[in-house]
């Protein structure tokens, strides 16, 4: 390096001292670009980069790193001339019911597994759907229709806010610096992520239940009226809408081009995103509640009094099903050439995604509502007797227990797993 360099240059005047690390593993980030105005410099071996600013105040500090997304924060510097920066991976984030938007209820960069501990817990009131996270902050809904934003470090609570008349079913996206969130009183409202406050609402006319999935700017869900819609959150207003004529609770799923969503007619629709035309439509023989998920080619869709799963291949031809005797409202998982859902029979199901063969099952005793959840080859799944699972993704052997749950067990980031109990919400890490 040139010894006339910013970045040499800087090392040896006195100034504003930024510290950047990763926000999940906290450890120090080497080589990250920080901005103070014009000055700029790189962290070193220690994460450290010290800039030639000596006017005290808040300042815009803008840190950068490749792997991470860039953030910018008004920092105060006064007699305290360092300040810490967190920097996230994207690929560490859980931004969305489902996890992926083929909502294959898997997260593939996330490695913590049990044994746990609970390092916090914060009262949410009754949780049917599960919290999204993104830059060290949950978000999550009760059913009474309040979104809190808790901090992962500690369980902190930054803000909540209560939708009026309203309740919500469905887990909050965040995208970008914007929080959306469906409401059963049918309004979508997009939320300012850091403070909570309503920036934009679009009312439907019809209940929400469809978790929202964002792709450059537009909203698809669908609703109680049978309406399927794609709202552009950028123009405030309706790309288009498709109406398939029976109640709709499913969220939608993206994957191949195509936009995959079921109704209570039990049928499974394929339409094109972006005009909302149909390019297949197949049914189940019964009516479908949950999510349908899509990987390794196939879309496998969850049909409640149909009692079954089935699995269709991208054109739309019907594969194979598996029938519980039993309602199935649990999406399904997706995970290494394998398909996991429960049932109301209360046994937990892993087939193989190929085939439909019954791989292995686990009787928990009690039904089985929500989707199951894969991290680091963990299947979790929670059961209405208010007890969550973690069994091994492969052999179904059984690793973790916890005395409370009911829905969706878990979500999380790349520093903590959130156990999602009947109203209590646990940030826990591995012993």
């Amino acid at each position: 390096m040139r010894s006339d360099s910013p970045v040499h240059a800087v090392k040896h005047v006195p100034g504003a001292v930024v510290i950047v690390r990763d926000g999940d593993t906290g450890r120090r980030i080497r080589g990250a670009l920080v901005r103070i105005g014009t000055r700029r410099a790189l962290t070193d071996a220690h994460g450290v980069a010290t800039l030639p600013v000596h006017r005290r105040g808040e300042l815009l500090v803008l840190a950068e790193r490749r792997g991470y997304t860039t953030r910018g924060l008004e920092l105060p510097f006064g007699k305290r001339r360092y300040r810490r920066v967190s920097l996230y991976r994207p690929q560490t984030q859980w931004t969305l019911y489902g996890a992926t938007a083929q909502r294959t209820q898997a997260h593939a960069a996330i490695r913590l597994r049990p044994p746990f501990r609970v390092v916090w817990k914060h009262w949410i009131g009754y949780i049917e759907f599960p919290a999204s996270v993104s830059g060290g902050i949950a978000y999550i809904a009760n059913i009474s229709g309040t979104v809190f934003a808790i901090r992962m470090s500690d369980g902190h609570q930054l803000w909540f806010r209560k939708i009026r008349w309203g309740k919500s079913a469905a887990s909050p996206a965040v995208v970008g610096d914007r929080v959306v969130v469906h409401g059963m009183d049918g309004y979508v409202r997009v939320l300012d992520r850091m403070t909570g406050r309503l920036i934009w609402r679009y009312n439907v006319g019809s209940a929400i239940e469809s978790s929202p999935i964002v792709e450059d700017g537009v909203d698809y869900f669908g609703s109680w009226n049978g309406d399927i819609y794609a709202l552009d959150l950028n123009r405030h207003r309706v790309r288009w809408i498709y109406r398939s004529g029976y109640k709709i609770t499913s969220s939608a799923s993206l994957a191949g081009g195509r936009l995959f969503i079921g109704d209570y007619g039990g049928r499974i629709w394929s339409l094109d995103p972006r005009n909302g035309h149909v390019r297949w439509v197949s049914s189940v023989g019964g009516r479908i509640y949950g999510t349908p998920s899509v990987g390794h080619g196939r879309v496998f869709v969850p049909s409640s009094d149909g009692d079954s799963l089935t699995a269709f291949s991208a054109t739309g031809r019907r594969l194979w099903s598996i029938h519980t005797g039993s309602y199935v409202y649990s999406s399904p998982a997706v995970w290494n050439g394998r398909v996991y859902f429960g049932s109301y029979n209360g046994v937990e199901y892993c087939v193989s995604a190929a085939s439909g063969r019954i791989l292995w099952t686990y009787s928990s005793g009690h039904a089985i509502s929500g989707a199951p959840t894969v991290v680091a080859g963990v299947v979790y799944f929670s059961n209405t007797g208010r007890r969550t699972y973690g069994l091994n993704a492969r052999t179904g052997r059984t690793l973790f227990t916890f005395d409370d749950g009911n829905y969706v067990p878990v979500s999380g980031n790349g520093s903590k797993l959130l156990i999602h109990g009947f109203a209590t919400l646990y940030g826990v890490v591995p012993r």
